[in-house]
């Protein structure tokens, strides 16, 4: 009888205490008195907090904590995203991570943590906007200008232009269209945040995720116990490769996206790798041992990552740049309707800026908006005029023009991300096709004035870049923005937050963009005999003098050549041959960067004409059947682009995703769900040691000690022997480098995700 007394009264708890997050909608929840839905019609609704009460909200633990974050998130996109193609929200995680620390230091408010993922997460999206157009310049030619300081700046003029454009549209999309637009990442946000009683077993759930998935990864990368990319090249199809690369994060981003999109990404794979690639060495056999354009080498003789990168990538640009235009093209009467709205709302919101006198209702000022447009532009003039890349310097009104260029398209397409964001999500936000439309737009009127050198290709990336950036920054900042009302934060208080959050993120993404791109840089013997005084079109002298090995080169870019494949190359005048190619880390297998390549090759395709056409078409053409076929293109598209043991790893994830549906009752739909939250700390791993790796790997260079202070080189005893670390081949034998070893590995993995995703939150 006193069992089930107990019983019930803990049914009744339960019972009001109960609350569902699916499909990002919050269905009910009380706390003491305070019933409160984030669903609510807008005649019903009410923020959580009142716009009456004033508690804790703008804290210096608030501020530094989200900075911090932003700094992690920021650094973890960059490799994820530079790996994959994908990027991941890092609210939820944000979000339930504050809950659990601020609680350890003593009891936080709900606004608190609000400002910790609102400053955090402008980290995650800063990063993609960077990597998705910045990294292009190494593809461009101006590899050796990719430095901290050519990307710090950009990133935080975009950033900043993002954060200030969302100021005036807040009330039109966030208040006024409440009920209409939903914003789901940003509505599930706030509902994490009102569960915070729950915030102990939601970090717990990333917290176990970041533990394996960390070990995981240490033993596979740095320890090398065991292949990170278990692979077979059969000879019975000649020209195919087998291949899954078995990382955390690509395990963590399958699981979230799902298997449906999962699948479609490995669909592109697997055409590529194995239908198009054995159909490319098949038929090649034919060219009797002559290359056949873009590749320098005969096809028979070609493996298939030669194959991939010479005739896929091209494919797969011209699929992407399709795809992306498409689905912008789809969005055209959001696109009208949300420019429409945002020019409205500007007009009418002088007037209604001063007399608002109400806490949620405070916005930034708008005359700093107007002032900040305008100090974006005179940035932008000046760090093209006065700190311009060697070989790319254009005039004082060319870079004038760029700035106007930059606020016009700014304005536009964050009017247009944040809108799309509200009804899609912002996962569904097409940035790369505002990027192409902007680059092409942009190109074309270099073209038509004549502007076709390589300089003005950097400055259409500079444009590019910069309003890609401010339109991925708008569209993570309506979702905070949306957040922030439900909960009745101040909207003041979260637009300096995510000023802030920018702000140092950026330092973040700068090191690690440049860190990825040192860490994974080889250097590979190759010989071809150049004339210097009459080089073949395409091909250039980047830099006279280049130090490799105690000896100095000349360094040579070729970009579109027939002779020379794309590609840095050290040049040794004195045996008049190209000694060494110089592979850096962005753009290589590891980190192929494919919407960066892909802006790259929409520049030098509309302006210098040297682009393998008939490649790109098949691209297009290949897009345009899966589009008849039914199927949304770009997720295809861009796994024909990815390396198949990218898309592999994904689905692999995606199908762990199907069983946990099948075998629960409940669908593991929500970002805040179990499963999610063990991914993101999958993911949060792979990039945290996956970067801790290319540390290691640069401690180990021999030629460590030239690069670094000698105090720093002598306190850390550079260089390290490579076998201090990666002891793993000695201790594991053959186990390390057997395929079937490491993909059981990686099935203990997906078993660890099957049973946390299954196992609830207490």
């Amino acid at each position: 009888m006193l069992a089930a007394s107990f019983t019930k009264r803990r049914d009744f708890r339960f019972r009001i205490f109960q609350f569902r997050i699916s499909n990002f909608r919050f269905r009910e929840f009380c706390v003491s008195d305070r019933p409160w839905s984030s669903t609510a019609p807008p005649g019903e609704f009410r923020t959580y907090i009142s716009a009456n009460e004033n508690i804790k909200e703008f804290t210096i633990r608030a501020v530094i904590l989200g900075a911090l974050f932003g700094l992690l998130f920021g650094a973890i996109t960059v490799y994820v995203g530079l790996r994959a193609g994908l990027t991941v929200s890092a609210s939820i995680p944000i979000s339930v991570l504050s809950i659990s620390i601020l609680r350890a230091f003593g009891r936080s408010t709900i606004l608190e943590n609000n400002i910790v993922q609102t400053t955090g997460s402008a980290g995650e999206s800063l990063a993609a906007g960077v990597m998705f157009t910045i990294p292009a310049l190494i593809f461009l030619g101006f590899g050796a200008e990719f430095t901290f300081w050519r990307i710090f700046p950009l990133a935080l003029l975009g950033g900043w232009l993002g954060v200030l454009f969302m100021v005036p549209l807040r009330r039109q999309l966030i208040v006024k269209e409440h009920g209409n637009l939903s914003f789901p990442e940003g509505t599930a946000c706030a509902d994490v945040l009102v569960a915070g009683e729950r915030g102990g077993s939601f970090a717990g759930r990333v917290f176990w995720g970041l533990g394996l998935g960390g070990i995981y990864t240490f033993l596979m990368n740095s320890v090398g116990a065991w292949t990170s990319q278990p692979e077979a090249r059969p000879k019975w199809f000649d020209g195919a490769s087998f291949r899954v690369t078995i990382t955390s994060e690509y395990l963590g981003v399958g699981y979230i996206i799902g298997s449906r999109v999962s699948g479609i990404l490995f669909a592109g794979g697997i055409v590529s790798w194995l239908v198009i690639m054995p159909a490319i060495r098949f038929y090649g056999q034919l060219a009797n041992n002559v290359p056949i354009y873009p590749s320098t080498i005969p096809i028979p003789q070609m493996t298939p990552d030669q194959i991939w990168g010479t005739y896929i990538r091209p494919m797969g640009a011209g699929a992407v740049a399709a795809a992306g235009l498409i689905t912008l093209c789809r969005t055209l009467p959001t696109i009208i309707t949300a420019l429409r709205a945002g020019l409205k709302d500007v007009r009418a919101e002088g007037a209604g800026q001063s007399t608002s006198v109400s806490r949620i209702d405070r916005d930034m000022p708008l005359r700093w908006v107007i002032v900040g447009s305008l100090v974006i532009i005179a940035m932008m003039w000046i760090l093209l005029t006065f700190h311009p890349i060697p070989g790319a310097e254009t005039r004082w009104y060319h870079n004038l023009f760029a700035g106007i260029f930059v606020t016009v398209f700014g304005f536009l397409f964050v009017t247009v991300a944040a809108r799309i964001s509200g009804l899609l999500g912002n996962s569904s936000n097409p940035i790369s096709g505002m990027s192409i439309a902007t680059l092409m737009a942009t190109c074309a009127i270099f073209f038509v004035a004549g502007w076709t050198a390589p300089n003005y290709q950097v400055l259409a990336l500079m444009i590019g870049g910069v309003v890609c950036i401010a339109a991925a920054i708008a569209g993570a900042t309506s979702q905070d923005l949306k957040t922030g009302y439900l909960v009745g934060a101040t909207p003041f208080w979260q637009q300096m937050g995510l000023l802030i959050g920018v702000t140092v993120s950026t330092l973040a993404i700068g090191t690690t963009l440049n860190l990825m791109n040192k860490g994974l840089e080889k250097y590979i013997p190759t010989e071809i005999p150049v004339n210097i005084q009459s080089l073949p079109v395409g091909v250039k002298v980047e830099r006279d003098t280049f130090s490799y090995h105690g000896k100095n080169y000349e360094l040579i870019n070729s970009l579109g050549s027939h002779e020379i494949p794309d590609g840095e190359y050290l040049y040794d005048g004195g045996t008049q041959k190209i000694e060494y190619q110089w592979a850096q880390g962005i753009g290589s297998a590891k980190a192929p960067a494919p919407q960066a390549r892909l802006m790259a090759t929409v520049i030098s395709g509309i302006l210098n004409q040297r682009l393998p056409w008939r490649l790109v078409l098949m691209g297009v053409a290949l897009v345009i059947a899966v589009e008849i076929l039914g199927v949304r293109s770009l997720a295809f598209a861009t796994g024909s682009y990815l390396p198949l043991g990218t898309t592999a790893a994904m689905f692999a994830g995606g199908l762990v995703r199907t069983l946990v549906d099948a075998t629960t009752k409940k669908k593991d739909e929500s970002e805040a769900s179990p499963g999610a939250l063990y991914s993101s700390g999958l993911i949060a791993a792979g990039g945290v040691f996956g970067l801790l790796g290319i540390v290691i790997n640069l401690f180990q260079d021999p030629e460590i000690g030239n690069r670094v202070p000698s105090w720093f080189a002598s306190l850390l005893r550079l260089p390290w022997n490579p076998d201090t670390i990666a002891f793993g081949p000695k201790l594991f034998g053959s186990w390390a480098t057997n395929n079937a070893f490491g993909l059981f590995m990686f099935i203990l993995l997906a078993a660890s995700l099957f049973y946390f995703a299954r196992k609830k939150l207490d």
